[in-house]
């Protein structure tokens, strides 16, 4: 009977399991392989070249500036990101005027694409009729181009992502909100408590293992959020916002040398893989799940 069951379990798994491992495992069984390969060229076969193209990284000046790019641009987006959502969630969690029109206003940039999105602040940005140019001709200060400098293209495209998924993690927050019961409340009101010691002290425990969710999504979006670098900037001026992710891209296909990018795929997916098992023991000590 046991045996008949695990066959009928099987049977309904089956098509969901061939299908992750079909478009899941093996392109990534096969990555790995083919970066301790060459790219084929024309009729010249791909060869066994070991390390090669991890070597070849180790000395590759944009591979290095890409990394350090990407390192910033996580620095500043999963912290920046978890904080905007915590305080909009906060705001709108009470009873004010226009709760509802301020939560959808809040998550509206969510549902739209990050492509749609780039091109919003390309006008915040267009030297000299921008948005904020506008505003810095308006105070006298001199026009600036703020995605084509290299001292402040990372931080421009850093802040559209900021901006684009802080309303994701917005709802995420909320939600752990308002399952704190409001006894708690009544009761910190009852001791004199003030609002910042029962974030302090009560919610912000309450909503730990949120905040670990939304800390993992947020890094594992730092290295694959670059639809906005195609629009604004193209890793550019002088690699200056290029991120890994979108010089994989250009390795893959632009300039078709699959085997590096397979090797920069490895490399990214390891860092990931580093980063997000480090989240949870630093993280999982301080999760309160009952």
């Amino acid at each position: 009977m046991l045996k008949r069951e695990w066959l009928i379990a099987l049977a309904f798994l089956a098509p969901a399991l061939i299908l992750l491992f079909g478009f899941t495992h093996y392109p990534a069984i096969q990555t790995v392989i083919d970066s301790f390969w060459s790219t084929a060229r024309g009729r010249r076969p791909s060869v066994f070249v070991g390390t090669d193209n991890y070597t070849r990284m180790m000395a590759d000046p944009v591979f290095i500036r890409a990394m350090i790019n990407n390192a910033i641009y996580g620095a500043i987006t999963i912290p920046a990101s978890i904080a905007l959502a915590l305080a909009m969630a906060l705001f709108v969690q009470g009873r004010i005027l226009g709760r509802g029109f301020l939560r959808m206003a809040f998550f509206t940039p969510t549902v739209l694409p990050l492509i749609a999105v780039a091109n919003i602040w390309l006008f915040f940005y267009l030297p000299g009729f921008g948005l904020f140019e506008q505003i810095r001709g308006a105070l006298g200060l001199t026009p600036r181009n703020w995605i084509g400098s290299p001292a402040t293209a990372l931080y421009g495209v850093t802040v559209v992502t900021v901006w684009a998924q802080a309303g994701f993690f917005m709802i995420f927050y909320l939600a752990a909100l308002q399952t704190i019961p409001a006894s708690l409340r009544e009761a910190a009101a009852i001791e004199g408590c003030s609002h910042f010691t029962f974030f302090r002290r009560v919610t912000w425990p309450l909503i730990m293992p949120t905040t670990l969710f939304i800390s993992v999504n947020a890094t594992i979006n730092a290295f694959r959020t670059v639809d906005h670098i195609f629009v604004m900037t193209q890793g550019g001026p002088n690699n200056a916002s290029m991120l890994l992710l979108y010089y994989i891209y250009e390795q893959g296909f632009r300039y078709w040398d699959t085997a590096y990018a397979s090797a920069l795929t490895v490399v990214m997916v390891a860092i990931l893989a580093l980063v997000g098992i480090g989240q949870f023991f630093l993280l999982d000590r301080k999760v309160h799940y009952r």
